[in-house]
C-alpha cells in the first residue's frame, strides 16, 4: 500500500425510525460510536446526533415540535427547520449524521393525528445522493409489554406507554409509509432487546452495501 495514501474518510449517514419502545435512542447512541460505522476511536467527541423529536417549538415539557406540531404557526415554522437541516447537511456531507427520527415520523404522527399527509418528496430525493438510508426499528407485537417494564423504570412521562396497543398500530403505520421511501431501509427486528446485536447487523449492512462511504 502507498504509505502516502489517505484512509477513505467514513461518513455513514443514517435515519432511525420507528414506534416507541423500540430502542431507537439507544441505536443511535451505540452507532454514534460503534468502530465499523463511524471508526476507531481514542477518546469519546461530539459526533452529531439529532433528532425530530426534539419538542422544541413550545415552552413546555413534553411539548410539540417537528413530529408532533399542531398550529399553523408551528407547522411552518417545522418545515421551515427541514428546509433549514437539509441545506445543513448538504453543506456538511462527508460527515457522518445519525438521525433519531426525522421526517417518516412526521408523516406517521401527522396522518393518525390529524388526518393531513406531508410530502416529504422533496426532502428524500435531496437526502438520497448525500448516502442517507433509513433504518426501520421493529418489535413483535407480543414483545411491547416486556419492554414497557424495562422503559418504565427510565421514564420521566410513564403514562404515554399505558396503551400498547397505540405503538402496535402505529408501527403498521410505518410500514405504509416507508413503502413509498426512495431511500433504502433496514428493517431491524428489536425483539430480543439487544441494542449492541443490532448495531453489528447495521454495521454488516452498511459494509455490504456500500453505505460507509460517500464516493
Amino acid at each position: 500500500m502507498d504509505a502516502s495514501a489517505k484512509p477513505r474518510k467514513m461518513c455513514p449517514k443514517l435515519i432511525i425510525e420507528g414506534t416507541r419502545l423500540t430502542w431507537k435512542t439507544e441505536l443511535a447512541f451505540t452507532l454514534n460510536e460503534h468502530p465499523r460505522v463511524v471508526g476507531p476511536r481514542r477518546y469519546r467527541y461530539h459526533s452529531p446526533l439529532i433528532s425530530a423529536e426534539w419538542c422544541a417549538l413550545t415552552n413546555v415539557p413534553w411539548g410539540r415540535g417537528l413530529v408532533n406540531f399542531e398550529t399553523p404557526d408551528e407547522e411552518a415554522r417545522a418545515l421551515e427547520t427541514y428546509h433549514a437541516w437539509l441545506r445543513i447537511l448538504e453543506l456538511q456531507k462527508y460527515y457522518s449524521w445519525i438521525i433519531d427520527r426525522f421526517h417518516v415520523s412526521t408523516r406517521v404522527h401527522q396522518r393518525q393525528t390529524f388526518g393531513r399527509d406531508y410530502d416529504f418528496t422533496w426532502l428524500e430525493d435531496q437526502l438520497l445522493p448525500l448516502g442517507f438510508r433509513i433504518i426501520f426499528c421493529t418489535r413483535r407485537p407480543d414483545t411491547f409489554a416486556s419492554a414497557r417494564q424495562r422503559r418504565l423504570k427510565v421514564s420521566g412521562n410513564p403514562a404515554q406507554y399505558d396503551d400498547l396497543q397505540v405503538f402496535v398500530a402505529e408501527q403498521e403505520e410505518f410500514r405504509r409509509v416507508l413503502a413509498e421511501s426512495c431511500l433504502p431501509i433496514l428493517e431491524l427486528d428489536m425483539s430480543n432487546d439487544d441494542v449492541a446485536g443490532a448495531a453489528d447487523r447495521v454495521a454488516n449492512w452498511l459494509e455490504q452495501t456500500g453505505g460507509l462511504y460517500l464516493d
